[in-house]
């Protein structure tokens, strides 16, 4: 085998590499020696196939399985031997000319075939000691875990009807309906809709409006859909809801108590007020975990400059591209309406594209050069976190499909990987905690400071989130459809947590 190379530009290169046809030859003579004692054939004994005979009858077939197997090592073997590693399985460029590929496969012909490929940059890891962090630590305090206790055992009280102004964790009847530029939209009414002031059920701003109606009052609110709306068309709008209040009731009493609890599945207050603390600190610790990560990242991304393999930059780009697009087609948005153009788009999401592959192949040498691994356990672990995401009936096929698929599983070790490397990296670097408000603590940082007002958030802004940052929780469904039932989530996350 003759290995030549051809280009060697910056991360690109390509190799010439030409089997001889004697070669070839030497390799298919040693199959059909190999076949010669297994193949029956009518009218010959066992092993007395005269090879002539042999090759004419799988001289094509055997060639052709020597071609597969030349590509599938030579790319390995010629990496080695270089001492190289690709940022991506190399292409194979072969003879598209059927007269041309007919002589190799005859033996007629030298095997001659290309390989192109990038490798991955050299990167020298630089000592991070010097890289400060500041860490965002909001304690969460008793009395808002009180309200999150009064949201979540809301539907688990007895109600009254009263007299009188509705107040906070009261209960209101109402039939409503919903508009936008004076048109109804389609999931924007209702009747007899009960609602509990104060749980957050409905779209923010909303309840807070009823608070001091009474029964018979017609209200019109006014509210602005959230940006992150489930519902994307409905997301950013403002709309007014035409609003008639039919009854208000009361809690028979507000205290959380072992009987509230049982009714959520729960064996007393005490559980269920430790579960709720456990949520929030939950929360509220991961928005600190992002936080925390993104300026370790961005401090990383300040200290490394590299030239990043085009292939993987290219195929970011095109997942980012591709998940933009579907949020556009989805919220019936334009680039346009996202304050933006698709020629100005494409340069930032190629900018963070570039910034996710530097940033990748950094933490992999880093975790590489520490010794970092994910263990069986940990996979274990991440994959069944990963299906209990899907239906129950499709988790068992979920598991199968991959637990057989060792590409796909690497998708899962991928992100375990990473945040140990970052636990790794936080272990060197300065760390100092700095109590915030909750306010800071949920602060966008990507925000430009300088805007008078808030902008729609641009799908480029969006698509940097997948970088470090928290997630919030948004209305399922048509506004002012409610939330998924608070005590609900509260009670399936407290069987979870027992499990």
């Amino acid at each position: 085998m003759q290995v030549t190379e051809t280009l060697n530009s910056g991360l690109k290169r390509e190799i010439k590499v030409v089997v001889p046809a004697k070669d070839m030859e030497d390799r298919l003579l040693e199959r059909l020696n190999d076949a010669k004692g297994k193949v029956r054939l009518n009218g010959f004994r066992p092993g007395k196939v005269p090879l002539p005979h042999l090759r004419k009858i799988y001289g094509k077939s055997f060639m052709a399985e020597v071609v597969n197997e030349i590509l599938n090592n030579s790319s390995r073997d010629i990496l080695s031997e270089r001492g190289e590693k690709a940022a991506m399985q190399p292409e194979v460029v072969m003879t598209e000319d059927e007269k041309e590929a007919e002589k190799i496969l005859s033996g007629g012909a030298d095997f001659e075939f290309q390989l192109n490929y990038e490798v991955l940059p050299p990167i020298e890891i630089k000592d991070v000691s010097g890289i400060s962090i500041t860490r965002q630590v909001y304690d969460v305090p008793e009395t808002e875990i009180e309200e999150q206790l009064k949201r979540v055992t809301a539907d688990a009280r007895e109600y009254t009807a009263k007299k009188g102004k509705a107040e906070l964790w009261d209960k209101v009847t109402i039939d409503y309906l919903g508009k936008i530029d004076g048109e109804p939209f389609e999931g924007g009414a209702a009747e007899d809709s009960g609602l509990i002031l104060g749980s957050g059920q409905f779209i923010p701003g909303f309840e807070d409006q009823l608070v001091g109606a009474k029964a018979g009052d017609e209200k019109t609110i006014n509210i602005t859909f959230p940006e992150n709306y489930q519902a994307t068309h409905l997301a950013g709008k403002d709309a007014t809801f035409d609003v008639k209040v039919k009854e208000v009731s009361s809690p028979d009493s507000t205290t959380v108590d072992d009987e509230v609890a049982k009714k959520l599945g729960l064996e007393s207050a005490e559980r269920l007020t430790e579960i709720i603390r456990g949520q929030m600190e939950s929360q509220f610790g991961q928005m600190t975990r992002q936080k925390v990560k993104r300026e370790l990242l961005d401090a990383l991304d300040s200290s490394y400059s590299f030239e990043a393999p085009s292939k993987l930059v290219e195929a970011e780009f095109n997942n980012i591209w591709s998940q933009v697009n579907r949020d556009l087609e989805s919220a019936g948005h334009t680039f346009e309406d996202e304050d933006t153009t698709e020629e100005d788009a494409r340069a930032e999401y190629t900018r963070l594209a570039e910034r996710r592959v530097r940033l990748g192949l950094v933490l992999a040498e880093i975790g590489d050069k520490a010794g970092v691994t994910v263990t069986d356990e940990e996979m274990q672990r991440g994959l069944f976190e990963f299906i209990r995401r899907f239906p129950a009936d499709q988790q068992q096929q979920v598991f199968e499909f991959y637990r057989g698929n060792p590409q796909q599983l690497a998708s899962i070790r991928a992100p375990i990987f990473e945040e140990k490397v970052v636990d790794h990296l936080l272990g060197q670097v300065a760390v100092t905690d700095k109590k915030v408000s909750k306010e800071e603590l949920m602060a966008d940082d990507t925000a430009d400071a300088e805007e008078a007002k808030p902008k729609k958030k641009s799908a480029a802004k969006k698509a940097k989130s997948a970088d470090a940052e928290s997630a919030e929780a948004t209305g399922e469904g048509e506004a002012p459809k409610k939330k998924a039932a608070p005590k609900k989530k509260a009670a399936a996350k407290a069987e979870d947590k027992d499990a």
